[in-house]
């Protein structure tokens, strides 16, 4: 082992060093003792070889449980009876995390609430948000006569409503399992009863993600929010669809800069008819 030597503080004598300690030769001063490791306390109850950190996963609203519950492991080392007994043991474990009806239904739509998020590559905030809401749904006694599906997909829609986030009914129930009925049914249930701070989709919000999905270029990206504001203010926008103005605005400017764009390729990326694009670009060009 290496001997570092240095100076004692009090008689200036000679110290050394090994392992840990650092030692005065001539008066016996201790200088310095358990060395700090900054490092992690490697100690895991849950999985000692392959994860060594002493803490576990966060709260999350996006469990029923906020993640607080224990769960009974798998190992490849129990055999026989031993392994048919930890079998029996974790469905127990697994089946008493559940007491009631309700705390099943809200397990249930967390998890879809979670797939959905997942699916549409939403924020963790996100998928939060919306399961505090179906929370505060379920309190209030708006589930009856409603599905659960329906609900996870409305408090995922009302909560982009309210972050500013744009996502369409018609993109949600592509992924989710709920019809369009089924989740309006449920957001108006929601928006009505809970009293939602949601105001009117400004379609400028759509116009990056629909510009990225056709591949468009970045003049013509800016030239469509130019021609969205210019539609606001010619009160153009009021009683139509957001994703249908974009959409137009987008059309409209690839237009005027000679660039490739159909108007059925708009319309499908809005989720609009072409009929709809064409109203609104119509009365752009007047």
């Amino acid at each position: 082992m290496s001997t570092t030597v240095t100076q004692c503080p009090e008689c200036n004598g000679s110290v050394k060093q090994q392992g840990v300690e650092s030692v005065c030769g001539s008066c016996g001063l201790v200088v310095g003792e358990d060395a700090i490791d900054p490092g992690p306390e490697w100690r895991s109850f849950d999985d000692d070889d392959t994860d060594r950190a002493r803490t576990g996963a966060p709260l999350t609203r996006s469990r029923h449980d906020r993640g607080l519950s224990t769960k009974i492991g798998r190992s490849t080392r129990l055999k026989g009876r031993k392994r048919r007994q930890f079998a029996r043991l974790r469905r127990e474990h697994n089946r008493a995390q559940i007491s009631s009806k309700r705390e099943r239904n809200k397990v249930y739509a967390f998890t879809e609430i979670r797939r959905i998020i997942s699916s549409m590559s939403l924020s963790d905030a996100i998928r939060d948000r919306a399961c505090v809401l179906f929370e505060s749904a379920q309190n209030e006694d708006l589930l009856q006569g409603r599905t659960l599906e329906g609900f996870a997909a409305a408090a995922i829609y009302a909560t982009c409503r309210t972050e500013g986030v744009a996502r369409t009914v018609d993109e949600l129930c592509t992924v989710a399992k709920a019809t369009q009925s089924e989740l309006r049914a449920a957001y108006d249930a929601l928006n009505r009863e809970l009293g939602l701070p949601t105001g009117p989709i400004d379609p400028r919000e759509y116009v990056p993600r629909f510009a990225t999905t056709l591949d468009l270029p970045t003049a013509v990206r800016q030239r469509a929010e130019q021609l969205v504001d210019e539609a606001q203010d010619r009160g153009l926008v009021s009683g139509r669809n957001p994703a249908g103005v974009a959409a137009a605005c987008l059309y409209t400017a690839a237009q005027e800069r000679d660039v490739a764009l159909t108007q059925a390729e708009a319309a499908e990326t809005a989720d609009v008819t072409p009929v709809t694009l064409r109203g609104t670009y119509t009365e752009l060009q007047e």
